[in-house]
C-alpha cells in the first residue's frame, strides 16, 4: 500500500426494500463499480483503495468512531470520499464541503405528584404544560435570533468568498414556499435563505407532549410536560458546550413552581473542509469530465458526524461527492435512484481516482 488515496463511502442498510436506494446504498455501490471497472480493464486501480462500510448512520453511528480510534493504522490514508449527499437537478452537481453538527436534548417539567382534577385544584397549581410552552417561547428573540447567552460566541463569520459561493445555490422565497408548503419564510433577516439553511446554527423543537391527548375531554392539570430540542451547529461550535449553555439557560428561566430536568441525548460535531485544497479541486475536475458539468461547492444543512471524526482523527480531508437528487425521496416509502445518476456517478468516481493519482504527496 502506498497510501495515496482511499475513497470511502457510508452505507445505511434498513429493512424496507426501497430505503437506501439513494441514501445510501446506491451511492456507495458507485464506488464499488468504479473500482470493479478498473480491475477488469487495467488489472489495478491508479491508487490504493479501502472501503469502510457501516450500517448505523441513521442512528448517529455509535460504534463507528470507536472503531476508527482503535484502527488508525488500518485506515491510514490521504483522502476520504463519502457519497451521502445530493444535488438539486441532474445538470447541477455539487460538492458539499460543510455539514452542521448536532446537540440533541430532552427537557422535562414536573409539577404535582400526579395528574390533578382541574376543577378541584386548578388556579393554584402551576400547570407544567403552561410552564413548558412559556419556557420554549423564550428560546428566540424578537428578531428570530437564538436568545441563549453565548450561543453564537464561537460561530465563525462568513467571508465574502463563502457568501458568494453559497449564493450560487440560493433559493428564492417562492421556491422555498413551493417546496416546503409553508405560508411564509422565517428566520434571521441578515442572512439569505440558503445561508440560514446551511451556514447558520439553529434551535428547533422536535416534539412536545403532556396531559390528555385522546378523544373527548379530560379536565386535568398534567403531572409533567416534556419536549425534545435539537440544535444544528456550525464549525467551531462545540456540541457539549452548547448543551451546557442550553441547560443553564433553561434552568435560569424555569420558575420555582416546578422541577426541571434537562438530558443530553446525542451530539455530533460540525465539519468544514476548505474547498480550495487540491483534493477538492480534483473532485471538481472529475465532475467536469465524468458528469459533464462543473460542480458548485455547497454547505449542507444536515449532519454526518463521522465526517468531522475522520477529518480530525485521521488528519485527512473528507470530500463529499454526492450522486443523488434532492427529489429522490430520501427516507420516504418511495425512495428511488435513477440509472442515469448511477451511470454518471460511476464515470465521475473513475475519473476522480485518476485525478488523485496525479496529486503529489
Amino acid at each position: 500500500m502506498d497510501g495515496r488515496a482511499i475513497p470511502s463511502s457510508q452505507w445505511c442498510a434498513t429493512a424496507k426494500s426501497t430505503r437506501g436506494a439513494t441514501d445510501d446504498k446506491g451511492q456507495m455501490f458507485i464506488h464499488v463499480k468504479a473500482l470493479e471497472a478498473y480491475l477488469k480493464t487495467e488489472g489495478a486501480a491508479p491508487v490504493n483503495v479501502k472501503f469502510l462500510l457501516e450500517g448505523e448512520e441513521e442512528v448517529s453511528s455509535p460504534n463507528l468512531t470507536p472503531f476508527i480510534e482503535e484502527h488508525l493504522d488500518l485506515l491510514k490514508a490521504d483522502v476520504c470520499v463519502i457519497s451521502d449527499t445530493s444535488m438539486s437537478h441532474i445538470d447541477a452537481p455539487s460538492i458539499t464541503h460543510s455539514l452542521r453538527g448536532m446537540t440533541y436534548l430532552e427537557i422535562e417539567v414536573e409539577g404535582p405528584k400526579e395528574d390533578l382534577h382541574s376543577g378541584l385544584w386548578g388556579g393554584a397549581a402551576h400547570n407544567p404544560a403552561l410552564v413548558l410552552v412559556e419556557m420554549l417561547g423564550k428560546l428566540y428573540n424578537a428578531d428570530n435570533t437564538i436568545a441563549v447567552p453565548g450561543f453564537y460566541d464561537d460561530v465563525v463569520s462568513l467571508t465574502d468568498e463563502e457568501r458568494a459561493m453559497i449564493a450560487k445555490t440560493d433559493l428564492s422565497e417562492a421556491d422555498y414556499k413551493a417546496v416546503t408548503g409553508v405560508p411564509a419564510v422565517w428566520g434571521d433577516a441578515r442572512f439569505t435563505i440558503r445561508e440560514r439553511l446551511s451556514a447558520r446554527p439553529t434551535l428547533d423543537i422536535n416534539g412536545m407532549w403532556s396531559g390528555w391527548t385522546g378523544p373527548g375531554p379530560k379536565t386535568i392539570i398534567p403531572q409533567k410536560a416534556s419536549a425534545k430540542l435539537s440544535s444544528r451547529l456550525v464549525a467551531n461550535q462545540d456540541p457539549h458546550k452548547i448543551f451546557t449553555l442550553l441547560k443553564d439557560y433553561l434552568e435560569s428561566i424555569a420558575p420555582p413552581t416546578v422541577k426541571l430536568s434537562v438530558r443530553l441525548l446525542t451530539t455530533g460535531r460540525a465539519a468544514l473542509i476548505p474547498f480550495d485544497i487540491p483534493e477538492m479541486q480534483a473532485a471538481a475536475r472529475a465532475y467536469e469530465q465524468g458528469w459533464g458539468h462543473t460542480p458548485v461547492f455547497t454547505r449542507g444543512g444536515g449532519s454526518i458526524p463521522v465526517v468531522a471524526d475522520i477529518a480530525s482523527l485521521l488528519h485527512i480531508p473528507v470530500v463529499m461527492m454526492g450522486y443523488g437528487l434532492d427529489s429522490d425521496g430520501l427516507h420516504s416509502p418511495n425512495e428511488h435512484y435513477s440509472i442515469e445518476m448511477f451511470a454518471r456517478g460511476i464515470e465521475t468516481a473513475i475519473v476522480y481516482l485518476e485525478e488523485l493519482a496525479q496529486l503529489s504527496r
